[in-house]
């Protein structure tokens, strides 16, 4: 390893999350210290330290690594830590259980001096060793996550949960990166996409192989595996909320428009007011989804939570509560307006018998516009109260109980 007194110096820092791995740990760091020697690049040796309690702090120093210990638990707590303690402009991370190759690190170190903000290591081009990753996770979790991924963020990487990967390090702490379990990977990748302008993202074929420990990996496969799945569509409300809210919408508004004038016939199978009833449901899950849509994109950009586009910020500006309101307010009169011209018509039949499906046929199209105009008039209000100006707080504010 090249040493250095100044911290400032530092070229690389090679970050291990550790949690009680000394049956590899010390592997792990004699091969990150043998790739700074050959290499001969200015560079450290980390490791987040994650509560510990069979000796890996003692064994790390006694290498020369340097240990920092993180305050909270988890994969993301400790990577976080790291990341903040580092002294390297660039950060190579890895878990410490010897199954990622620390002994050919420059294909990162290159895309990273080349101006990359996050290089991704791909296993499934470098090769995976038989037995270093579960048939679960590599045929149908990995694959599945990382298409899911691609389609949603297009960040262009074929491992989205790869634990090997380098980075600008004062780039990846303006993503102000959050999650301390697992799905801190996602996290990475997505606010990476996501950044304006997208960070500069590449990928480099990397290795695995079967890890050394003999106790079981932290990673629980459908636990974690949902919590990575949840994490991508919490950062997707186009496909958590909109692309399905659209369909559903438009499917039950046009088919309860087409029924309002009379049953149809399909292949021989009736459609009527029955199919109406369903539609309308349809019409309205569609549309409150879409209002979800709309109160999470306000509340997420307001907090920062989210980044806004230019298009967005538009259509933002011109929209106020009262425009909603007003929307609101016309959709629920057009259909107390239904309702009233129906009980006009019963009158003139001196309210009597009527024929069940035809007044169903009419009260669909009436509840259907009184729900939509309710649900938006709230949904105004609401967002009223994410977009009300507020002052920022005092740094000196105390608030007294």
């Amino acid at each position: 390893m090249t040493a250095t007194n100044d911290a400032a110096e530092l070229e690389l820092t090679i970050l291990m999350p550790c949690l009680n791995e000394a049956e590899t740990l010390e592997v792990c760091i004699r091969k990150a210290q043998g790739f700074l020697e050959r290499s001969g690049i200015a560079g450290e040796v980390l490791i987040s330290d994650n509560g510990s309690t069979d000796g890996s702090q003692q064994i790390a120093q006694r290498l020369g690594a340097r240990v920092s210990h993180a305050p909270r638990r988890g994969y993301g707590a400790a990577l976080i830590n790291g990341i903040e303690n580092a002294h390297g402009r660039y950060i190579i991370m890895g878990d410490a259980d010897d199954s990622y190759d620390f002994e050919n690190l420059q294909p990162f170190v290159d895309r990273l001096r080349d101006g990359a903000d996050l290089v991704m290591g791909n296993r499934f081009r470098g090769g995976i060793a038989p037995g270093a990753m579960p048939p679960l996770h590599k045929y149908l979790g990995n694959p599945v996550l990382s298409g899911i991924g691609q389609l949603f963020f297009r960040p262009n990487i074929g491992d989205f949960h790869c634990g090997l990967r380098g980075f600008n390090r004062d780039r990846i702490r303006d993503l102000d990166l959050q999650t301390t379990g697992m799905e801190f990977a996602s996290e990475m990748v997505v606010k990476s996409t996501l950044a304006r302008p997208k960070y500069r993202i590449e990928e480099v074929p990397t290795t695995l192989k079967k890890d050394g420990r003999s106790r079981p990996p932290h990673l629980r496969s459908w636990h974690d595996g949902w919590r990575h799945l949840r994490f991508l569509l919490i950062f997707a409300p186009r496909w958590l909320f909109v692309y399905p809210g659209l369909v559903a919408f438009f499917l039950g508004a046009i088919a309860v428009g087409i029924l309002s004038f009379g049953g149809v016939q399909i292949g021989g199978i009736g459609f009527d007011v029955t199919t109406m009833v369903y539609a309308s449901a349809l019409c309205v899950i569609g549309y409150q989804s879409l209002l979800f849509f709309w109160l999470t994109k306000l509340y997420a950009t307001q907090e920062a939570f989210l980044p806004t586009s230019p298009q967005y910020r538009s259509i933002v500006s011109s929209w106020t509560a009262e425009r909603g309101l007003l929307i609101g307010l016309a959709l629920f009169v057009v259909g107390v307006g239904i309702g009233v011209a129906q009980v006009i018509r019963w009158g003139s039949l001196d309210f009597g018998p009527q024929d069940a499906a035809e007044v169903v046929r009419i009260a669909i199209p009436s509840a259907l516009g009184m729900m939509l105009g309710f649900q938006t008039i709230m949904m105004s209000f609401f967002s009223g109260v994410l977009t009300t100006p507020r002052r920022e707080q005092r740094p000196d504010a105390v608030i007294e109980s």
